[in-house]
This record gives structure tokens, C-alpha cells and sequence, in this order.
């Protein structure tokens, strides 16, 4: 057996880049766009879910339509690097204007304006994203050199999301909380997101189309129905893709909450960035002992994360009767567990694009990592969607500007909703991740 040909620090360096602007686009609307449209636009929580869904119900067209075109563009050029620079170039003005809806716009004009332009920058993030998700397997064919790789890329994508999932709420209120400060806020998100996809771009991008994974020019051309044929007919494809969307379901419902639970469960707007440190602050540490974990086998590891994180879930349903600092470490225990969530998918997805790709004589990269894109967007859109019906069901009041008093079962609709949910959702990727098949490493 051959020893593995390592990927050089510097391209695993800008490749993980490229977690600067996925971790920072995913991350923020997430985090804030909820609260932007029910507590500054004024728009109801009923209303506002539909805001933050439509947008990636058409990622879901669209996404595998582009993994697609990247395997086509990777066929004819050996690059997929294309379509990443001009998701790059569109994503800057489109994030920037969802959060600069006119000033004392109605309710239903900010919900159109938000939706219109958090449409354009998902389909310009899909144009990065797809081809971003493929590119390990054009940079290694190993099966361990791949988690290290992925592991790499968690530790930046975790950095992004604590510097800015932390960070831009606070830029926000000190330009006053209000149209203003979402304004600033953006920008400055906009041009690091920006930065990070364009050295990911230039650098792992030029690395991949001199990778020696070469594409053959007798193979024949790709469709955007080899993602559905891959997820009909390739069983570990299908149990993987359906615990990722959930798992990003579960993780975006705890996002979309956690300002909620700062505000009225803990009586402190401000406790908003200390909560998403303890989510996220723990990948900084643990992510390098789930990629050793990840060698006596990546399906043990991610069922094993997963058990964390859906017991840590679990246990901050006691926030509706008893909240109190103590969920600080609740969450901060659920972090643990996010980063191995976030890691062995990611790595095992590299391993089952191979298996279909030379079972069918031609790269299918692009394609399927297209869906992957488009359920890993559609879980995340669905997260903040399925949180407002919680907030609707229980009677939450929506305001514009300062935050009004709740009822008993409107806070306790907030505390459940950011627990009880996502531990549902974890508990049903656990059982479905029972179907998928020991691994066998090449």
C-alpha cells in the first residue's frame, strides 16, 4: 500500500478560506434575520417564516442545476472555479441590501424587500457553495488525508461563526440596534464573507485543476438528474444527505432561538453573544479529537457527536421553568457535539461521491454536492421557519423597535422551541443513521 500524498499546508490553508464566507452567510441570517424581521421590520412571526423559507425552496431548483454546470466547467477546464467567482462578486451588494430595507417601510414592503434580495444572495451563495463542497474530491483521493482536510476547514468555519455570529450583533448595537446598525452590520459581514470565498477561489480552486484527478474527455457531459439518480439509487448517499438536512435543521431551530431565549427567557439582549460562544467556542478545541476520532471509523464518530448533542438539546428544556446561567453550559456542551456534527458528514461525503463517480464512468461531484447544497440550505432556512410557527403557535407579539412583554406561554414557546425541537430532529437523525453501512477504508 502506498503512503498517502498529503495536501500541502498551503492548499489546505485556502481551502479552509473558503469556511470565512460559508460559516459567516450561514451563520448570520441565521442567527439574526428572524429578530431583524419581527422585532425591526414589525413583520408577524407567520409572515416572517415564510420570508426566510421561499428563498431556499429555490436553492432546492437550483442548487443541483449548478452542480451540474461546476462538473461540465471541471470537465472542459479542469477548474470549477468559475461559477465560485461569480457567486463571490454577486453575494457582496445582495447580503448587504437584505438588511437595508427602507426606513418606516410597512411590514409587508420590509418582508418583500428582505425576501426579493435574501433570494438573489442564496442563489449567488449556491454558485460558491456548490462547487466549494466538491472540491475535496478533486484535492485528495485518501480517505483519512480527506477528514484531516474537512477537520481543517471546521476549525475555520467555527473561528468565522464565533468572530461573527459574536461580533456582528455587537457591531449592530452600537450603532444603535435599530436600521442603522443592521446596515453597518452587514457591510462589514458582507466584506469578510466576500474575502474569505475569493482566496478560497484563487487558491484551493488553481490547486484542484492541477490536482491529479483528472476528468477524461471521452466521459460524458453532466445533468442535474444525476444528483436525484444518485439519491435514488445510492443508499448511503440518501441516509447521509437526509441526517445532514435534519442535523442543519436542528442546529439553524437553536440559532434562530438563541436570540429570543437572551432577550425574554434570560431577560438580557445583550446575553445573546455569550450563549453563541458557548455554541460555538468548543469546535476550537474538540475538532481536532473528532477527526482522530473519525479513523476507527467517521459513522461511529458522527453518531457519537450526535448523542451529545441531542442530550445537551434535551436538557435546556429545563430553561422553561428554570432558567439561569446553567444553560451557558447546556449550550456549551451541545457546541461540543456540533463540531463532530459538522465534520463527518462532510468528510464522508467526498468518499461517496467517488463510489458513484466511477461506478458510472464520469465525475458527479458537482451534482451531488448541488443537493447536498440545496438540503443543507433548505435545513438551515427551515430552522428560523419552523421556530417562528413555534413562536406563532404559542402567541408570541411581534414589534418594531423595542421589545414587548410576552405571555407565559409565549416564553415558554421560546425555551421549548430552542430545545425540545432540535432534540427531536437529532434523535430522529440518530435512527436513521442506524441504515447506513460499516465503512470500509480505501
Amino acid at each position: 500500500m502506498t503512503s498517502p500524498v498529503r495536501v500541502s499546508r498551503r492548499v489546505t490553508a485556502g481551502f479552509a478560506a473558503g469556511s470565512v464566507g460559508t460559516g459567516g452567510f450561514g451563520v448570520l441570517p441565521g442567527l439574526v434575520l428572524a429578530y431583524y424581521l419581527t422585532d425591526t421590520l414589525g413583520v408577524a412571526a407567520l409572515l416572517a417564516s415564510f420570508v426566510v423559507v421561499i428563498p431556499k425552496l429555490v436553492d432546492v431548483i437550483v442548487n443541483p442545476i449548478i452542480g451540474a454546470r461546476s462538473d461540465r466547467q471541471s470537465r472542459r477546464s479542469g477548474s470549477r472555479t468559475g461559477l465560485m467567482w461569480i457567486g463571490t462578486t454577486a453575494l457582496l451588494p445582495a447580503f448587504i441590501l437584505i438588511f437595508s430595507a427602507p426606513a418606516n417601510a410597512s411590514p409587508w414592503v420590509g418582508a418583500a424587500w428582505v425576501l426579493v434580495f435574501f433570494t438573489i444572495a442564496a442563489v449567488a451563495y449556491a454558485c460558491f457553495q456548490v462547487p466549494y463542497i466538491a472540491i475535496p474530491t478533486d484535492l485528495t483521493a485518501d480517505y483519512h488525508e480527506r477528514t484531516r482536510l474537512i477537520g481543517t476547514r471546521i476549525a475555520v468555519l467555527a473561528l468565522t461563526i464565533l468572530i461573527i455570529g459574536a461580533g456582528a450583533p455587537a457591531l449592530r448595537d452600537a450603532f444603535g440596534g435599530g436600521p442603522l446598525g443592521y446596515a453597518v452590520m452587514a457591510t462589514a459581514a458582507a466584506l469578510i464573507i466576500a474575502a474569505g470565498m475569493a482566496v478560497a477561489t484563487h487558491i484551493a480552486g488553481t490547486a484542484a485543476r492541477h490536482a491529479p484527478l483528472a476528468i477524461h474527455d471521452d466521459e460524458e457531459p453532466g445533468s442535474h438528474r444525476d444528483a436525484f439518480d444518485a439519491f435514488r439509487q445510492q443508499r448511503r448517499y440518501r441516509i447521509l444527505l437526509s441526517v445532514y438536512v435534519i442535523q442543519a435543521l436542528a442546529t439553524a431551530v437553536m440559532l434562530a432561538g438563541a436570540q429570543y431565549v437572551a432577550t425574554y427567557v434570560l431577560d438580557n439582549k445583550g446575553a445573546l453573544t455569550p450563549l453563541f460562544i458557548a455554541l460555538v467556542a468548543p469546535a476550537l478545541i474538540v475538532t481536532p479529537v473528532w477527526v482522530r476520532t473519525g479513523k476507527a471509523g467517521k459513522t461511529r464518530g458522527l453518531v457519537l457527536a450526535s448523542t451529545l448533542f441531542g442530550a445537551a438539546a434535551l436538557g435546556l428544556s429545563f430553561a422553561m421553568v428554570t432558567p439561569g446561567a446553567w444553560i451557558f453550559g447546556a449550550v456549551a456542551v451541545a457546541g461540543i457535539g456540533y463540531a463532530g456534527m459538522q465534520t463527518f458528514p462532510l468528510a464522508m461525503l467526498p468518499d461517496l461521491i467517488d463510489e458513484r463517480s466511477t461506478a458510472h464512468g464520469r465525475d458527479q461531484g458537482g451534482a451531488m454536492s448541488g443537493l447536498w447544497t440545496a438540503g443543507e440550505t433548505l435545513g438551515l432556512a427551515l430552522g428560523p421557519g419552523c421556530y417562528l410557527l413555534v413562536l406563532a403557535a404559542t402567541g408570541f407579539v411581534s414589534s418594531s423597535g423595542e421589545s414587548v412583554a410576552q405571555s407565559s406561554l409565549a416564553t415558554a414557546g421560546i425555551a421549548g422551541g430552542f430545545s425540545l425541537l432540535p432534540a427531536a430532529l437529532v434523535a430522529l437523525s440518530i435512527i436513521l443513521l442506524r441504515g447506513y453501512n460499516k465503512e470500509v477504508p480505501a
